[in-house]
């Protein structure tokens, strides 16, 4: 079982990208247009009440009513974002890998909605691919493959090339999660 320390460390592991970006941005005025469109996808995806703290902390506000109407995953997406802004070392290392066994139903959850046709869905995939080749190794590699798994692709062989025992756990994961949603 998975102790809370854990879960919140793969829910910052998870946004590490987003809470990069919002702290670069309270530091860089040329970083906020690069932060808009993640939160534009954001905003997409139904996240409203974080969005809307996350401007409140580019517009410069810290206090504890920056956690009014958040769930618990926000609340330590938010708490990152302070802590990184008075101790940079503290920001998760967008360069780690998730767990795979926190990432695959969430994957496929969206992978199995875009090939479903849903526009938001497909546009958040494409989103996160993006940031994900942005990276490197496995992470780099999944980015790599989210167009040829909305486009159906579900061979293991091919879908895996060139991935650690790590990443090809994750694919297989992703794929378990993506047959059990497409047998609803």
């Amino acid at each position: 079982m998975t102790s809370i320390p854990d879960q919140e460390e793969q829910i910052r592991q998870s946004h590490a990208v987003l809470i990069h970006q919002v702290v670069h941005a309270c530091q860089n005025d040329t970083a906020k247009q690069q932060l808009k469109p993640m939160l534009d996808m954001a905003t997409q995806q139904n996240w409203h009440e974080l969005v809307k703290a996350i401007n409140k902390i580019v517009s410069g506000q810290r206090g504890d009513d920056l956690f009014i109407g958040l769930d618990d995953e926000d609340k330590v997406i938010i708490k990152s974002i302070l802590l990184g802004l008075q101790n940079p070392a503290s920001l998760p290392d967008v360069q780690q890998q998730a767990d795979p066994t926190m990432a695959a139903p969430g994957l496929a959850s969206m992978i199995n909605a875009a090939c479903r046709g849903d526009a938001q869905a497909l546009q958040a995939a494409s989103f996160m691919a993006e940031q994900m080749t942005a990276t490197q190794g496995d992470m780099r590699q999944l980015g790599g493959i989210m167009k040829r798994l909305i486009d159906g692709e579900r061979d293991p062989d091919v879908l895996t090339k060139k991935m650690t025992e790590n990443g090809k756990q994750l694919v297989m994961q992703l794929l378990d999660e993506l047959g059990k949603l497409s047998s609803h």
